[in-house]
């Protein structure tokens, strides 16, 4: 018999081979604590069970036995069998069996990789259209939360937050002034230059300012304006209401008894409601605006005759389409702001995240919106 040490003058495990067999013994303490030793000492014996297929182990001697000390003994087991062989635990206590058992229980392979499907595969369609159904949820949810809120407002006008909402007021509104002026006034020169470029050709230069009234007075006005407000305001929302989520602000409101959609989101909401359609005036009379100079200095159109063109091309039913849409596509950016804000979770990533959604939600929104509009208003007459 040749018997080999393992763990030098505190003697782990040693092994010997007997008549083909290979027989360990175990001793002392098979905890985290001896892992070096133990590690080292396992790697040794299964080296040996390559040439001894048939392995016992006697754990008598074993006086401390934790997890990390079963699990070797499972690994061991594990890669004997793999190699063709068997390993044989004997002498070993019913608490340590147990744990022994515990650690064979647990399966360490590999889940297998899904068969590849069909690109828009039933599974993902169904997966999307409940995402979709989600997201409404959600939408429904805090509309609903923000009427309840509305309520308590109307009922209680001491309980609303004035100085909330008129700093909301100035952020949205009065500081977006500058931003909307300018890109709306692009727009305006831009859409009338390439009128009058096509137009010319068939002596249709009057016709474009008909085009350009009708354009951003009913289409063109509105949704640049949400557009622009959905890209800042509503990631600003979003952004606003997730850091306070992420540092738990919302939830200490709710445990002084606060009602975060009253606090918070109301004076948003209700704001972006009323300042959407002031901008979508403005940012329309600066496309218009825009549109007069191109007219002027690029076509040779006089301004008088621009003018009274316009007030013929453009009626009341015109300027009305445009303002009463506003309010509506307000409070939906509004909402899917908050609610998207509301969704943030602990990590930068997942606010990152959910500004974004924000943004494209309510710019889908917006147009989704849009086109309703144009329907009911062309049904109606207007």
């Amino acid at each position: 018999m040749a018997a080999a040490d393992l763990a030098g003058s505190d003697t782990l495990l040693t092994f010997a081979v007997s008549r083909g067999r290979l027989l360990a013994r175990a001793r002392g303490d098979w905890t985290c604590q001896n892992a070096r030793e133990l590690e080292a000492g396992l790697a040794r014996l299964a080296h040996a069970s390559r040439q001894s297929p048939r392995v016992s182990i006697d754990m008598s001697g074993v006086t401390a036995f934790d997890t990390f000390g079963a699990w070797l003994v499972e690994r061991l087991r594990r890669d004997i069998a793999a190699a063709g062989g068997k390993l044989a635990v004997a002498g070993i206590s019913a608490v340590n069996r147990a744990l022994l058992d515990e650690m064979a229980a647990v399966s360490h392979r590999e889940p297998p990789a899904p068969p590849a499907g069909p690109r828009f595969a039933l599974p993902d369609t169904v997966g999307a259209l409940a995402a979709l159904r989600g997201d409404a949820a959600a939408f429904l949810v805090m509309a609903g939360a923000l009427v309840e809120a509305s309520a308590r407002a109307i009922r209680r006008p001491r309980s609303f937050r004035l100085t909330s909402t008129v700093h909301q007021f100035d952020r949205v509104a009065w500081q977006a002034v500058p931003i909307i002026l300018m890109i709306t006034f692009l727009i305006g020169a831009i859409i009338a230059q390439q009128g009058f470029f096509q137009f010319r050709r068939f002596g249709a230069d009057l016709y474009v300012v008909n085009m350009i009234g009708f354009l951003i007075m009913r289409e063109i006005g509105v949704l640049l304006v949400a557009i622009m407000v959905a890209g800042r305001t509503g990631s600003s929302y979003t952004a606003e209401l997730g850091s306070m989520k992420m540092r738990e602000e919302i939830d200490a409101l709710k445990t002084m008894g606060f009602d975060p959609v009253e606090i918070l989101i109301l004076p948003r909401v209700l704001v972006i409601v009323l300042a959407l359609p002031a901008l979508t005036f403005i940012g329309s009379m600066a496309a218009l605006f825009g549109a007069g100079l191109v007219a002027v200095f690029y076509a040779g159109m006089s301004p008088d005759l621009y003018i009274s063109q316009l007030r013929e091309a453009i009626s009341l039913d015109h300027f009305k389409v445009g303002l009463i849409k506003a309010p509506f596509i307000g409070a939906v950016i509004g909402i899917i702001a908050c609610a998207e804000g509301l969704k943030v979770r602990g990590s930068a990533a997942s606010l990152g995240e959910h500004t974004t959604t924000s943004v494209v939600k309510s710019i889908f929104m917006i147009i989704v919106l849009d086109g309703l509009f144009a329907l009911f208003f062309s049904g109606i007459g207007m």
